[in-house]
């Protein structure tokens, strides 16, 4: 009974090195197990499952995970992950990115990504910093936090990841942490099954880089800090904004399937212009649903 191999070995490139590149403690590995539970328990077939990863800390989940894998540049999984699902509306895209990587060089193909709503489950693993590329300020960092740019702490108010995802036209937004692994599994479970664009920000921490700048302990410190601020989004509601201040709200922000998936609309138009009378070279007519 204990030498029963885990269904999660299925999923995973044996003729990879483990343990991984990343740090010993860090919370990625955590999300890479929340998306293979994620896919298990759907019973998706590996072939039919793509993770897309641009550049940094994340980007290397690729390289483990045995589905189709695309590692691209920085900022630009969106990009790639769309013209892939235009092209294959059938496959269940996931783009894993760094909060710099989605939100910074990445913001404007993050922006779009959600107006068009189109069918990617995007998760950006939030640790507050870049952490691969030296510890510089990311759009995440918290105010008057340290970073290898910001030695004498950060000016700038960072991004509210859930809030610019709903007014972007996103889905489904949700957000959990690498403390609270079963919910995190959940909401990416939800993400994937919801058509459209779906984003679950799954706050992690950097104890190589930030935790060392700002003097905030080690992987096992920054983990129960996680979990001492952290509070659901039933209980953060009864709050005021001042009681609600430097906590991490967990929960499901939005959760609407009532538009249309842009792959959809990107089908009709293809038998629509397909199958339009042509006068004088132009297209007579034209009918949408929207």
């Amino acid at each position: 009974m204990g030498n029963e191999k885990h269904s999660a070995y299925d999923y995973l490139r044996h003729s990879k090195k483990f343990p991984s590149v990343w740090c010993s403690g860090c919370g990625i590995g955590v999300v890479m197990g929340a998306i293979i539970r994620a896919v298990d328990s759907m019973a998706l077939d590996p072939n039919d499952v793509v993770v897309i990863s641009g550049i940094g800390c994340t980007s290397r989940m690729p390289v483990y995970l045995d589905f189709n894998t695309m590692h691209t540049t920085h900022g630009r999984a969106l990009a790639f992950a769309t013209g892939l699902k235009l092209a294959r509306p059938d496959l269940q895209i996931i783009a894993v990115m760094g909060d710099g990587d989605a939100l910074a060089i990445g913001g404007n193909h993050f922006i779009h990504a959600a107006r068009r709503n189109i069918g990617i489950t995007s998760i950006v693993v939030n640790n507050s910093i870049y952490g691969m590329t030296g510890g510089q300020v990311s759009p995440t960092t918290p105010m008057n936090m340290r970073a290898s740019t910001a030695p004498y702490g950060n000016i700038d108010p960072p991004f509210r990841i859930a809030e610019l995802s709903i007014a972007a036209g996103a889905a489904f937004v949700a957000r959990s942490t690498v403390y609270h692994s079963q919910e995190l599994e959940k909401y990416v479970r939800m993400g994937m099954e919801t058509p459209g664009f779906s984003v679950i920000e799954a706050v992690s921490y950097c104890h190589t880089t930030f935790g060392r700048l700002n003097k905030l302990g080690g992987a096992v410190e920054m983990m129960r800090q996680i979990k001492d601020a952290s509070i659901t989004k039933q209980a953060a509601d009864k709050l005021s904004a001042e009681e609600r201040a430097g906590r991490i709200v967990r929960g499901i922000f939005h959760h609407d399937s009532s538009r249309k998936e842009y792959t959809e609309l990107y089908r009709a138009i293809q038998e629509n212009a397909g199958g339009a009378e042509l006068a004088d070279g132009r297209i007579q007519k034209m009918e949408m649903t929207f």
